[in-house]
């Protein structure tokens, strides 16, 4: 059987931290699936369809790695795309307490088909998220070495 694994996230923008955990979770499956959250009740700075372009070409060096995107609950997009796993990142005990109550209630939302797996992110990347890194770079501020470099020469052509 292929194993099918879903990392899910608003990627506004995709982060060099995004990209280390995408790489360490394709060696873990056959398919990995990085779908953009649309998330309705949040502003977004980039659009869903600037965020996929983002994704894709930070991740275009992986073969086993699809990008998507979905609105709704992460739980029924996994069931939807026959996922057996849903990877999380985890960068301080802050967001531990948070993603926990999230698995939790996945888990109860995924009827036990679908894990969990929670993946540390690197010592060099655990201060980095996606909304420092647009605060900074909306006021000027240099965010290279935080997003990969076509993301960041993308985030430029938009401004």
């Amino acid at each position: 059987m292929k194993r099918k694994m879903l990392y899910a996230g608003s990627f506004d923008p995709v982060t060099n931290g995004h990209v280390d955990l995408i790489n360490r979770s394709a060696r873990l499956c056959d398919r990995l699936i990085v779908a953009v959250a649309e998330n309705l009740s949040k502003k977004a700075r980039y659009s869903v369809e600037d965020r996929l372009r983002m994704l894709r070409s930070a991740v275009a060096h992986l073969d086993n790695v699809e990008t998507d995107s979905f609105t709704g609950l992460l739980a029924d997009y996994a069931k939807r795309r026959n996922v057996e796993a849903v990877v999380r990142g985890l960068r301080a005990t802050m967001d531990f307490e948070y993603e926990l109550q999230m698995a939790h209630m996945n888990a109860r939302l995924y009827e036990n088909d679908v894990e969990t797996l929670f993946l540390m992110s690197s010592p060099s990347y655990s201060f980095v998220s996606s909304s420092l890194v647009s605060e900074v770079f909306m006021l000027g501020g240099d965010v290279e070495g935080l997003v990969p470099g076509p993301v960041l020469d993308y985030m430029k052509s938009i401004r």
